[in-house]
């Protein structure tokens, strides 16, 4: 399933949103013209998680090694499948949640549920010397408050079904929903490792965080989910 858009139109201009979706594109295509360092680099600014169990003391060095990378993986990717397939989650989902929580709420909402994914998933594989970078764990946030927020939402859905392909119209709860089970059982196959690079344990962790903090992060009191309810009585 590939999300299209929504039927959500965004009240205010999503500037936090947009920017994060710049930014994330600014820091790929500096990747990219990393050449044979690129690897160093996402070593050194991914969350690798044996580095944080290892006896250190808290110096200057230990702090670039091991607390920078906890807000830093989130805008590194590791492929233009990565930051595009990122990328259109956060544009479908991130300004009608930015619309509801304002733009300095949403923003600080959004980095602590890409640092709370990234701690999750060091904590499932704390042996692992894979690094783990990737917007996913707080885009995941992003789409838990989303669930919250507009659940009676529709999400237009580009469905493969072997050699058929069609556009369909799917309620947002079920759509994330489902997302969110993907991600638990492929998590639950995958414990102690990330099973084919992919971290689900960052995307699980993601996505229950902006379910705790979309209550505190949210600003108005009148639940969106039931004016839509009344103008799309599905």
């Amino acid at each position: 399933m590939i999300p299209l858009k929504d039927n959500v139109p965004s009240r205010t201009f999503p500037l936090v949103n947009v920017t994060l979706i710049l930014v994330n594109c600014l820091v790929f295509l500096y990747e990219l013209s990393l050449g044979p360092h690129l690897f160093l680099f996402i070593e050194r600014y991914g969350i690798i998680p044996a580095r944080f169990f290892q006896p250190q003391g808290f110096d200057a060095d230990t702090m670039r090694g091991v607390i920078t990378p906890l807000c830093s993986f989130m805008f590194i990717h590791g492929g233009w499948l990565h930051v595009v397939g990122n990328m259109l989650y956060l544009w479908i989902f991130g300004d009608n949640v930015e619309d509801r929580m304002g733009h300095p709420g949403y923003l600080l909402f959004y980095i602590s549920c890409g640092i709370a994914s990234g701690l999750v998933q060091l904590l499932i594989s704390p042996s692992s010397q894979l690094p783990i970078v990737g917007a996913s764990g707080a885009i995941a946030g992003v789409m838990g408050a989303y669930l919250l927020l507009y659940p009676y939402a529709r999400v237009v859905t580009l469905l493969f079904f072997f050699v058929i392909v069609q556009v369909v119209h799917i309620p947002a709860f079920f759509f994330l929903g489902f997302w969110f089970m993907l991600q638990f059982f492929s998590g639950s196959f995958s414990l102690g490792g990330q099973e084919g690079g992919v971290a689900w344990w960052a995307h699980i962790g993601g996505f229950l965080c902006g379910l705790l903090l979309v209550v505190p992060f949210t600003r108005r009191k009148k639940p969106v989910r039931w004016l839509l309810k009344k103008r799309h009585p599905w």
